[in-house]
């Protein structure tokens, strides 16, 4: 599914769009028809249709009508939506994923129990040019612990060179972070090697999977992944703000004690005992009461995900971002548009990102013409199609108005000072 250089014609993105078995998803999804080539996926994904009667479930029955009794079945939806998106989304086995929190708590508690079962080790590894959270987390910790940080450097188009993280690995490293897709470029990681390397030298990697989940296959379980987390409201649409999620490998999770003990973590929860006891299995993990109407909007949104097919999305991904590319080559490098993301499409997940020394005000007049991308620094235009509902059309278009919007110059009229959410 893929376009031939000579063949970048608009009939030819018509015709991958009528040859595509994903294609019955769009329509499953709110505001397909207003004719807003929607490119930010990776950043907010769409709204399924079945969203809202999901809420209103939740809200006018369980709550509504149910009141504290609909706590029977509250009570192990982190569980059960866990498995959703680990059995149908991350190729992991039943139990071992729990749907809590934000990404940013799950990092700390994975990091810091990570950090735990590695004892006489000081040094924690992660990536320059990772998403700010992981690198603060990651910071935040040492500080607290008194650990060395190792920040490994990384291409900010081409991601990560395995060499240098090799050259980081030593007999003091305890925990490695790292993304499987980078925010920022969209390089994919080679997680299995990665994983592999980092357990040769003694050490546990949490994989930030928030840029990945639902657009590339991870096959965590395969890939003998020991801890994960990620974010729910990019490709897997569970919407702003939508709990995050952690993965622990099976046979890790009895030997691991996570830093947060709640009471939602606790053996026997309402026999209200006076001393911490974690529960056996991945609800060890757990910690407050989990966010119940957030999660029905989740559970929609991965359950989408899993019916088309992880394998068959992340096809869709690499044809879809492919077409970008070639895209661009042919009609945004002309004027002065440089590809900002692996060139090889088995080194990207499903977004690709340009580079333009006016980024900023060609992101803001994009929007205006109907072209939602977002900006990320320094100099860059990111551009997601989520594979559920993006069209090759849209792709096309997208480029098209782009290429547009260079000739004409209209984006100089555009400020240059970045507004504070871009």
């Amino acid at each position: 599914m893929h376009l031939a250089q000579t063949d970048l014609t608009r009939a030819a993105a018509e015709a991958l769009d009528d040859a595509d078995p994903l294609a019955g998803f769009r329509d499953r999804f709110a505001g397909v028809e207003d004719g807003l080539l929607y490119l930010d996926g990776n950043s907010l994904g769409r709204m399924p249709r079945d969203t809202p009667a999901a809420l209103a479930r939740v809200a006018e029955q369980e709550w509504g009508r149910g009141l504290v009794g609909s706590w029977a079945s509250w009570i192990d939806v982190g569980t059960r939506v866990g498995d959703v998106i680990g059995t149908g989304v991350l190729g992991a086995r039943p139990g071992e994923v729990l749907m809590a929190n934000t990404t940013t708590v799950d990092l700390y508690e994975l990091v810091v129990a990570a950090a735990d079962a590695r004892p006489g080790r000081d040094v924690l590894v992660c990536c320059a040019d990772d998403f700010p959270t992981d690198r603060y987390v990651v910071a935040g910790i040492a500080a607290a612990r008194g650990m060395t940080v190792r920040e490994v450097p990384a291409d900010v188009d081409e991601g990560l060179d395995p060499a240098d993280l090799a050259a980081a690995l030593d007999e003091r490293v305890a925990v490695v972070v790292l993304s499987a897709v980078a925010y920022r470029s969209g390089a994919l990681a080679d997680v299995p090697a990665v994983t592999a390397a980092a357990r040769d030298a003694g050490a546990l990697v949490v994989w930030d999977l928030s840029h990945a989940a639902g657009a590339v296959e991870l096959d965590l379980a395969a890939n003998g992944v020991d801890l994960a987390v990620g974010c729910t409201y990019k490709y897997l649409n569970g919407g702003p703000g939508a709990p995050a999620f952690l993965y622990v490998r099976g046979e890790l999770q009895e030997s691991l004690r996570q830093p947060i003990w709640g009471w939602f973590g606790q053996r026997d929860q309402f026999a209200m005992g006076p001393v911490y006891d974690p529960v056996p299995g991945i609800g060890r993990f757990a910690t407050g009461t989990p966010p119940v109407l957030a999660a029905a909007a989740v559970e929609v949104g991965a359950r989408l995900v899993a019916e088309a097919g992880i394998d068959r999305l992340a096809a869709k991904g690499r044809a879809l971002t492919g077409l970008l590319v070639d895209l661009a080559d042919a009609h945004l490098a002309p004027h002065g548009v440089a590809l900002a993301s692996p060139r090889d499409a088995a080194r990207r997940g499903s977004h690709v990102t340009l580079a333009h020394p006016h980024a900023w005000q060609l992101t803001q007049a994009l929007v205006d013409r109907g072209v939602v991308p977002d900006f990320r620094t320094p100099d860059r235009v990111r551009l997601g199609p989520a594979p559920l509902y993006t069209r090759f059309v849209d792709v096309w278009d997208a480029v098209d108005r782009f290429r547009l919007l260079l000739e004409d110059g209209g984006w100089a009229a555009y400020p240059e000072e970045r507004a504070p959410v871009t």
